[in-house]
């Protein structure tokens, strides 16, 4: 038995004190048995320290996702509004004689004649 395992054999779980410890959280520096550690990116951890890893990035994510669905909402009602205003002034700039009718009547009467 190498000198870090027998190291490791009479330690006791932080958690659970009639258990023997099978890792070290590499956080914490704990020891924990079989049930109380993970694997998460290739290192072992205990419960609480994978929480906390978890719930940084997770609020950091939220506060970033937020922001980008108020800037899309934004960037949409931009180009609706841009949509709508070039559409007016398309409108606005056709002669009242197209409005009326005349136009298109004539040209229908031309074609048929």
């Amino acid at each position: 038995m190498s000198q870090a395992s027998s190291a490791l054999f009479h330690r006791r779980c932080a958690h659970h004190a009639g258990r023997a410890a099978v890792a070290q959280c590499l956080e914490c520096s704990r020891f924990f048995c079989r049930e109380c550690v993970t694997e998460h990116n290739e290192r072992v951890l205990c419960a609480s320290c994978l929480k906390k890893l978890t719930t940084r990035r997770t609020d950091g994510r939220a506060r970033w996702r937020g922001l980008a669905h108020v800037l899309q909402g934004a960037l949409g009602l931009l180009i609706c509004w841009t949509f709508f205003y070039w559409l007016g002034r398309a409108l606005l700039s056709t002669p009242s004689s197209f409005h009326e009718g005349t136009v298109w009547q004539k040209t229908l009467e031309s074609d048929i004649e």
